[in-house]
């Protein structure tokens, strides 16, 4: 997602005091898991979350993002996050160039002896996720009620969005392929992304979509969600990680805190606009752990 630009000055404030702060508590680990490696875009990374990370500045990754609540939980004495900001499925095999830096390859950082890897991947692949929140909020005033957003991708009679999700899920199968090739040992989640809108109901303050492109924009969402699923099915190891149903109601629109997605403003110290807040990530984290529990 096109955040990099927004987030690096907040970033780059807070960078010093996150120095210090890059690891998960060195306490032995109790759950069998010896080498973890998180992969993933700004979903996986949490752009805004205190405190960032260095490896580098311009991936906006947090220390507090779900991979690093996640090797907490299994008390894990170290794990590797690579994952960046603005990625897609062909970071994982190719150098990332963002501001101030360079993310390696994301499949840089598995080995032969990696026995975890979780990927949350796919939402920026053909610029899927950047339309919907660059395009859809500037529509609204067109049509408040109705669905222009959807109207304005829709040609004869095709959704030219989600036309696009077969050829994500084939993407993610082949990034689950390269995971398994490198660490064939590991037990391996692929992430699904968390409901963004909510399953009824409007917030124009918050998630300033036109009324009728909520409902779009969630079936976008669960398409996606479903080409990640169905690439997992025809991996035939990985896991699928489903963190769209238990984040209803914590949808962006959801009130007293209960958010897990942030809406339109960005929040310094808190959340860059349309990605995790702190809750999201300790929920996504949380939903990850029962999984890996309940194998």
């Amino acid at each position: 997602m096109r955040i990099i630009r927004i987030v690096l000055a907040a970033l780059a404030t807070l960078a010093l005091l996150g120095a210090s702060a890059t690891a998960a508590s060195a306490v032995p680990a109790q759950t069998g898991f010896r080498h973890y490696v998180a992969l993933g875009d700004s979903y996986t990374a949490g752009p805004l979350i205190p405190l960032p990370r260095l490896d580098p500045l311009g991936c906006a990754k947090s220390t507090a993002n779900y991979p690093a609540l996640l090797a907490a939980s299994l008390h894990l004495a170290g794990y590797t996050d690579i994952s960046c900001s603005g990625a897609d499925t062909s970071d994982m095999t190719q150098a990332q160039t963002v501001p101030l830096g360079v993310n390696p390859a994301q499949f840089s950082a598995l080995r032969p002896d990696t026995d975890l890897v979780t990927v949350g991947i796919g939402g920026n692949d053909s610029g899927v996720f950047g339309t919907l929140v660059g395009t859809c909020p500037g529509l609204r005033a067109s049509d408040p009620t109705g669905s222009p957003c959807r109207q304005q991708y829709t040609v004869d009679g095709v959704d030219t969005v989600k036309a696009l999700l077969p050829g994500t899920g084939e993407n993610v199968r082949q990034v689950l392929a390269g995971i398994h090739a490198r660490s064939p040992e590991a037990e391996v989640l692929a992430i699904g992304y968390p409901r963004i809108a909510p399953e009824s109901g409007y917030c124009p303050d918050v998630l300033p979509f036109a009324d009728g492109d909520y409902a779009w924009l969630s079936g976008v969402e669960e398409a996606l969600n479903a080409a990640i699923e169905d690439a997992v099915t025809a991996d035939g190891e990985a896991s699928y990680v489903d963190t769209y149903t238990p984040s209803a109601g914590h949808d962006a629109c959801a009130r007293g805190g209960a958010a897990w997605i942030n809406g339109k403003d960005t929040k310094l110290l808190s959340a860059a606009s349309y990605h995790p807040l702190p809750a999201g990530m300790t929920g996504i984290a949380g939903v990850i752990r029962a999984q890996l529990d309940n194998d």
